[in-house]
């Protein structure tokens, strides 16, 4: 894929925009919302090739002895468990996983707020986990008169219920594991509270899409709804921008639907007139300025659109989602005038599923992945008794890298049978066909005698970045481990048995 975007002009802009917040208005902190994914953004990477997919990260380094975290998470989604699609993880996981994450970088974790909090035991726990592993925890109820009653919510009974979180740097980042989480909320506690005892602090904002300054309907900016299709999140333009200023910039709906009482609200706990005169001007989001191949940028922003698409087909299989959320991923599709072919690996996938079906009615049931290669040729796998679709697809993905026959053999049949039997006859699984971890664990091993398999093993680093699709849903397993790779993956919504447990 073409470079559409500089991650090191990025970093140093961004990183230069936040000091010149931290340092304007005469006070003591700022408090930074940080909207999406603060590391690992692989949302970001996709629809903007050449992003760092750490480079949010990376600049809150460059500030790391001016900056604390607090991490929010909404107990809701504890208790719903709810998953961070990029890593099938959920988000009580993916709040460990960020605490370990930033903690690697050197950075300041102060605590985890709980926002919303209700007693509910699967809260508790994950409270009860934190506390007994040295992190400190906050619980934040539900805001009295939000969002209307302005005089409740700015008292002892709002934001003065919830207990303050202790910070003592300039710069406090709030993040969270995703969308909903209250880091807004729980940056205007902190106003609160620090306004009570005397310090003038400020908020800002830090949300890397909607782009600001492209228009409402550039590819990146519908790649954006087309993420958050769940959330029912919808790019608009700010009208108080353009009252203000005269100039266009697009926002999403709940940021200029919460600006007019977010504003209020600041000014009842200031006591002043509201610095920001619209969503837009609470951010400092530079992202646009470093792009630099729009047709790049354009390209894989709809990429992404049918990638999106296609994970909302399969969530809904699965009850995941419900009926709206797909019809919008759907509409986002027709306002590009995309199809799903157009995501180049689908039609290789079907094409030769099609064909193995009309060879003989045994391939009737036949599952089959397709990976674009790095060079953009195609290679297919399908599903058999010995391994699924997807691992067979993997080993002939690498024996084209290593320029292999395709009737070489990198695993002996004698090695697929002994895995076989282990896992039917002695660990009594239902399914005897081979994983793809399972199959990768067996080439790893086999490389200690096989040349062939040595080189193989090497050239999977290789197939990281490549777009792969299934003619049936992945399981939960071979999705993980193709994630692993790299590999990003897509399936059809259908099931590769009828099995409601055993599949």
């Amino acid at each position: 894929m073409k470079i559409g975007f500089d991650a090191s002009k990025y970093i140093e802009e961004q990183s230069k925009y936040i000091l010149e917040r931290i340092d304007a208005g005469n006070s003591e902190r700022l408090y930074l919302e940080f909207g999406g994914k603060l590391v690992h953004d692989k949302h970001a990477m996709r629809v903007l090739p050449g992003f760092d997919e750490n480079a949010k990260i990376k600049l809150l380094q460059k500030l790391k002895e001016q900056t604390e975290i607090i991490i929010c998470i909404f107990a809701g989604d504890i208790t719903t468990s709810k998953t961070r699609q990029d890593f099938g993880i959920t988000y009580d996981l993916e709040v460990l996983r960020l605490i370990d994450t930033f903690r690697k970088y050197d950075l300041s974790i102060n605590s985890v707020v709980i926002t919303r909090y209700e007693d509910q035991p699967a809260v508790n726990m994950f409270i009860n986990k934190l506390n007994r592993r040295g992190i400190k925890t906050y619980k934040h109820f539900y805001t009295k008169g939000y969002p209307t009653d302005v005089d409740t919510i700015v008292s002892d009974e709002g934001y003065g219920a919830n207990p303050y979180v202790e910070v003592t740097k300039p710069l406090v980042v709030v993040t969270g594991p995703g969308g909903g989480s209250g880091k807004l909320a729980t940056c205007l506690n902190q106003l609160y509270h620090d306004y009570k005892r005397g310090k003038k602090v400020r908020y800002a904002k830090f949300e890397t899409f909607p782009i600001w300054n492209l228009p409402l309907k550039h590819p990146v900016n519908v790649a954006y709804e087309a993420a958050t299709a769940d959330l029912k999140d919808v790019n608009m333009i700010d009208s108080f921008h353009l009252e203000a200023y005269g100039e266009m910039a697009v926002n999403y709906n709940r940021d200029l639907e919460v600006f007019p009482v977010v504003k209020r609200i600041i000014e009842k706990i200031t006591r002043e007139e509201a610095e920001y005169k619209s969503p837009t001007d609470m951010g400092v989001n530079r992202v646009g300025f470093s792009i630099i191949d729009d047709q790049a940028i354009r390209y894989a922003s709809e990429q992404e659109v049918i990638r999106r698409y296609l994970i909302a087909k399969c969530d809904y299989k699965k009850g995941k989602i419900d009926e709206d959320s797909l019809l919008r991923s759907k509409l986002l599709m027709d306002d590009l005038n995309l199809k799903v072919e157009d995501r180049a690996v689908v039609k290789p996938a079907w094409d030769y599923a099609e064909y193995k079906r009309s060879l003989h009615p045994k391939y009737e049931n036949a599952v089959v992945m397709a990976i674009e290669m790095p060079d953009g040729s195609f290679v297919t796998g399908r599903s058999s008794r010995r391994m699924v679709a997807a691992a067979a697809a993997i080993l002939n993905a690498i024996k084209q890298l290593c320029g292999l026959a395709d009737d070489i053999y990198l695993l002996s049949p004698l090695v697929l049978e002994t895995i076989q039997h282990l896992k039917t006859d002695i660990l009594q699984n239902e399914k005897s066909s081979l994983n793809c971890e399972e199959i990768l664990t067996a080439l790893t091993i086999s490389a200690t005698t096989n040349p062939s398999a040595q080189v193989a093993v090497e050239k999977l680093l290789l197939l990281k970045g490549c777009k792969a699709h299934c003619t049936a849903i992945l399981s939960d397993r071979d999705e993980q481990t193709l994630r692993d790779l790299g590999i990003d993956v897509t399936c059809d919504p259908e099931y590769m048995t009828t099995n409601v447990y055993f599949n």
